[in-house]
This record gives C-alpha cells, sequence and structure tokens, in this order.
C-alpha cells in the first residue's frame, strides 16, 4: 500500500487496483475526543461547526500536528481502502517531505503502525512525485522536480534513485490560501474564511500575467468596520499581487538550489527542463514564472497532483527499492 499523506489531501495506492482513496486530509470530532467524520464530509464543517464539534486538519506544513486525530484519519482511510475487509497488516510507503525532522519521521511510523501497517517504509516527496511524474531518476542524468503541496514546497535535483541535492521551504498552497485572506482583510476590509480564500485561489489565482483580460469574482464576507455580511468584486490581478510574496519565496528556494548544482548536472537540467508537481503546480502562470526567472523550460506534470502516490505505487512495483527503503525506516525508528 502507498500512501501520500498530504497536508491537504491523503491518496493510497494499492497493489494490483491503483489509487484506490483520494480525500481531504481534515477530520471532525466532538469534545470528547469521538470521531464524527473524515475526508471530504469534515470539509464541508470547515468554519461552519458548532461549538461542541471541531473539524481540523491532523497536518500543518507536511508534519503531524495533532497525533491522535492524524491516527484515526489514517485508520479510517486504510478501511474505506480495503472496502471494509480485514487489513492483512499491509506493508506501507508513505511519502514525506524531505526536510521534516527525525522526530517527525518516527511520529509518522508511529501513526501508521498504530493504523494497522505491518512495516512502514518512507519515501521522500520529491523522488515518488519524480517517480511517479515517470523522469528517469535511475539514470545518472540530473532530473529537477519542484512537489508543491499544502504544506511544504520541496525543490530536488536527483541522479541515480537519489536526492543529490534539495530543499524544503514550509511556504506553499496554505500560505498562498493565508495570503488572500490578509489581503483582503489589509485592503477590502472584509474577513473571510479559509473556504472562500482557497475558492478565490482556484478561480482566479494565477503566477504570472497570462491574459489581458483578468477575470472578476464577487467575494462575500464580513465588513470589517460594520460587521455585517458585504459582497465586493475584486480581479484576477488583485489576486496576483497578494501571493507575490510567499511565491516569490518558493522561486527564490528554487533559485538557491539551482546554485549548489553540480556543473555536469546542472547542463542536464538546463536540456531536460523541470518538472513542476503537486496540487500548487495547477496555478495558472506558476510554469511561466518559474520559466522567467531561471531562464530554464518549466513543465508542469501530466496529473501533478497524483505524482507522489503514483510515486510509492512505482516503489511498490520494484522489490529492490522497496526493501531498500523498508530497511532505513526501520533502522530509523
Amino acid at each position: 500500500m502507498g500512501i501520500d499523506l498530504g497536508t491537504a489531501n491523503t491518496l493510497i495506492y494499492i497493489s494490483g487496483k491503483g489509487i484506490v482513496l483520494e480525500e481531504p486530509s481534515v477530520v471532525a470530532i466532538d469534545r470528547d475526543k469521538t470521531p464524527l467524520a473524515v475526508g471530504e464530509e469534515a470539509r464541508k464543517m470547515l468554519g461552519r461547526t458548532p461549538g461542541n464539534i471541531i473539524a481540523l486538519r491532523p497536518l500543518r506544513d507536511g508534519v503531524i500536528a495533532d497525533f491522535y486525530s492524524a491516527e484515526i484519519m489514517l485508520s479510517e482511510f486504510i478501511r474505506r481502502a480495503h472496502e471494509g475487509n480485514p487489513l492483512g497488516n499491509p506493508r506501507m510507503v508513505i511519502g514525506i517531505p524531505s526536510g521534516i525532522t527525525g522526530v517527525e519521521r518516527r511520529a509518522v511510523i508511529e501513526a501508521a503502525t498504530r493504523a494497522g501497517a505491518k512495516e512502514v517504509g518512507l519515501i521522500d516527496e520529491p523522488v515518488a512525485a519524480a517517480l511517479g511524474a515517470g523522469l528517469p531518476v535511475t539514470e545518472a542524468t540530473g532530473n529537477m522536480i519542484i512537489d508543491i503541496g499544502g504544506g511544504t514546497t520541496e525543490v530536488a535535483v536527483l541522479s541515480l534513485q537519489g536526492r543529490v541535492l534539495s530543499e524544503s521551504v514550509r511556504v506553499a498552497g496554505d500560505e498562498l490560501t493565508e495570503a488572500i485572506v490578509q489581503y483582503m482583510r489589509k485592503v477590502h476590509n472584509l474577513i473571510i474564511g479559509e473556504r472562500t480564500a482557497e475558492d478565490i485561489k482556484i478561480k482566479l489565482g494565477s503566477a504570472y500575467p497570462i491574459h489581458n483580460e483578468e477575470p472578476v469574482q464577487e467575494v462575500r464576507g464580513l465588513h470589517l468596520m460594520s460587521g455585517l455580511p458585504r459582497t465586493i468584486t475584486i480581479k484576477g490581478g488583485e489576486v496576483r499581487e497578494s501571493m507575490a510574496e510567499p511565491l516569490s519565496t518558493i522561486v527564490d528556494a528554487v533559485k538557491r538550489t539551482l546554485e549548489r548544482t553540480p556543473p555536469e548536472l546542472a547542463a542536464d537540467i538546463i536540456d531536460r527542463g523541470i518538472m513542476l508537481a503537486g496540487g500548487g503546480a495547477l496555478m495558472k502562470g506558476l510554469d511561466t514564472l518559474i520559466s522567467h526567472e531561471t531562464g530554464i523550460v518549466t513543465h508542469v506534470a501530466e496529473d501533478p497532483l497524483r505524482c507522489v502516490v503514483k510515486g510509492t505505487g512505482e516503489v511498490l512495483k520494484n522489490p529492490k527499492i522497496l526493501e531498500r527503503i523498508l530497511n532505513e525506516s526501520a533502522r530509523m525508528a
């Protein structure tokens, strides 16, 4: 079983079946810590729950922030993936950010073990994403991948199945959403929720001006001065301006990684280009922005959201890589 345990979404791959589950990483519990809903059902409750119910995301910045709810979520997702059948203690390969600490890695292993795993192997998300995107990471050529998730952006240079260089910054989709919330508050005196900001980001968000005509959208929220509901209209250019700072942090991480890349591998990257994966890769104009800032052609993976989980599936198909990952994780635990 391969799992992409993401800040925003969790995806599960089962050998012989493919991707069997794709759900938001959200749990709803009551004050007594009794689980009420997991996944999409819980996501609908975000920002809309009464006082006795809490809807929360167990992962922040790519790591487990609430161990109890993460365990509940993982157990429920594994049960759903098996359609309620007995689990049979599966072997699991889980994609994790490359920049997390040993303690955070052990927390993932422990949560998976308690959720029913017999053995747990951890694979760095950039390596899994590169495998899932079809990059020739087993060859002696340089490949650069940028995996932009909900909580972290992973920039890595890969060769011969391993990371030559990598940088992990805790700026990604969540920070872009938060930047829109702050912009609406400062510029328009309008208080909006996380889900509204996410909707604006998807519909209007862009990293680089693409069209002459900017799209517009009506936004509803609470007016800061009057405290009453109000509707305003915003343009795509405003949304791009609001996200400029987190986007420049991501671009800076890419530049720093390129500066440290050995010359031979840098030449390969110039030839092959940079690959974008993760949900953030879907933002309009992001590939153009990175190409413009680095001077290197940037491509978006064919199915960016599922690259990491597909990569865990590739590991499950390859016994040699699987054993190596399981052994390394066992030593760490």
